[in-house]
């Protein structure tokens, strides 16, 4: 079964007031180093895999792409893109990636922004991503970083006396598969895997890697939040860009 917690109402309203405030991980940390990562966008066709409230698909026609496909399995997230972020080389889609059925090498780029790792099936994704990709075409996203979605519970952070973070706690690393977490709600389902597997599972599907990066924070993020500079202990986000090769 696919998990849609966006569209469940507490949920969603507390993740909606999170992105509404500047002071977010999204906005401060993923999103300029995804962006910093992308190739050039003019006169290219898009597919934005998880687009949320639309930001991102927004971002990619002021940027010149031709059209951008932008879905997203939750119907609130598409509501709100449609009023907020509506632009007519956009085309919002309310369906879920392994539901989408697509034309083979019709995409020049291919984004997800913190979607595939609520996903179950990877290696089934990296595969609809290659198929949809022109040659030479490329797949960019990010993902919760392994560090942060290996330990069971996903509470990592150790505690002191003082009530102070003392460490980062890794455990159950090379365990790959299902994590529930409390996120607003509980039983957030996640799914963790090994860097190796990220990596392998893109080589082995026809993709050169091109970068790897896990961001650090810019010097105004610190200012503006000054708890992100717990990145600097450990990653939050891994964004990989690969190229298709075959």
């Amino acid at each position: 079964m696919k998990q849609n917690i966006y569209d469940h109402p507490e949920f969603f309203e507390s993740y909606r007031k999170l992105r509404e405030s500047e002071l977010n991980y999204n906005d401060l940390l993923e999103q300029p180093t995804l962006r910093d990562m992308l190739p050039e966008l003019k006169n290219k066709k898009v597919l934005d895999v998880g687009c949320g409230m639309g930001d991102f698909a927004k971002y990619c026609v002021n940027e010149q792409a031709r059209e951008v496909l932008a879905i997203d399995i939750s119907k609130n997230m598409i509501n709100v893109a449609q009023q907020r972020n509506a632009h007519e080389r956009i085309n919002y889609v309310n369906i879920s990636l392994e539901d989408l059925q697509i034309r083979q090498q019709d995409f020049d780029v291919a984004v997800s922004s913190l979607a595939l790792h609520y996903i179950r099936d990877y290696d089934a994704v990296i595969k609809k991503m290659n198929g949809c990709l022109k040659k030479m075409g490329v797949f960019l996203f990010s993902i919760e970083h392994p560090i942060a979605t290996a330990r069971r519970n996903m509470d990592n952070w150790i505690i002191d006396k003082e009530n102070s973070r003392s460490h980062y706690a890794v455990d159950h690393y090379q365990e790959e598969g299902e994590r529930q977490q409390h996120w607003y709600i509980d039983g957030v389902v996640k799914y963790h895997r090994t860097f190796s597997t990220l990596i392998n599972e893109l080589i082995l599907n026809g993709f050169q890697i091109e970068k790897v990066i896990e961001p650090i924070p810019a010097d105004e993020a610190a200012d503006s939040l000054p708890k992100i500079m717990n990145e600097l202990r450990r990653p939050s986000f891994m964004i990989i860009r690969a190229k298709k090769a075959w």
